[in-house]
C-alpha cells in the first residue's frame, strides 16, 4: 500500500502547485475577497497535507508492521481530509454555496486524526513496538 500512498502524495503535490498557480494568476480579481480566502486556505492545506502524506508513505516503507498500520491509517485520514476540507473550500470559492461549509470541519477532523495516527505510528518505532 505504501507505494500507492507515495503515488497519491506526488499527484496531490502536483495538483496543489497547479491550484496555487491558478489561484495566483487566473483568479486574481475574479473571486470575491471571501472566496479568495477560502481558495487560499484550501490550497495551503492541500499542499501541506500532500507533503504530510508523502511523509506517511516514506515512514510506512521504512517501518515494521505495527507502525506501518498506523502510518497507513494516517494516510487514509489525510487523503479523506484533503478531499473534504480543501474540496469543500474550493467548491465554496467557485460556487458560493456556503452550505458546503458544513463538510469542512469533518475534513479538518480527519486531518487532525491523520496527524494523531502519524504520532502513534512514530511512537511504535521509537518504543520498539513495530
Amino acid at each position: 500500500m505504501s507505494h500507492w500512498i507515495l503515488v497519491i502524495a506526488a499527484l496531490l503535490g502536483a495538483t496543489a502547485v497547479a491550484a496555487g498557480a491558478f489561484g495566483a494568476h487566473a483568479l486574481q480579481g475574479v473571486l470575491s475577497s471571501q472566496a479568495r480566502g477560502w481558495y487560499d486556505t484550501a490550497a495551503t492545506y492541500h499542499m501541506t497535507h500532500a507533503l504530510a502524506l508523502l511523509g506517511c508513505a516514506l515512514a510506512s516503507m521504512n517501518s515494521g508492521h505495527a507502525a506501518q498500520t498506523w502510518f497507513n491509517y494516517s494516510a487514509m485520514c489525510m487523503l479523506a481530509g484533503i478531499v473534504l476540507f480543501s474540496g469543500s473550500l474550493y467548491t465554496m470559492a467557485f460556487t458560493g454555496v456556503t452550505k458546503l461549509g458544513a463538510i469542512t470541519p469533518i475534513g479538518g477532523m480527519l486531518l487532525i486524526a491523520g496527524w494523531l495516527c502519524l504520532a502513534i505510528g512514530a511512537s511504535r518505532i521509537s518504543s520498539g513496538l513495530n
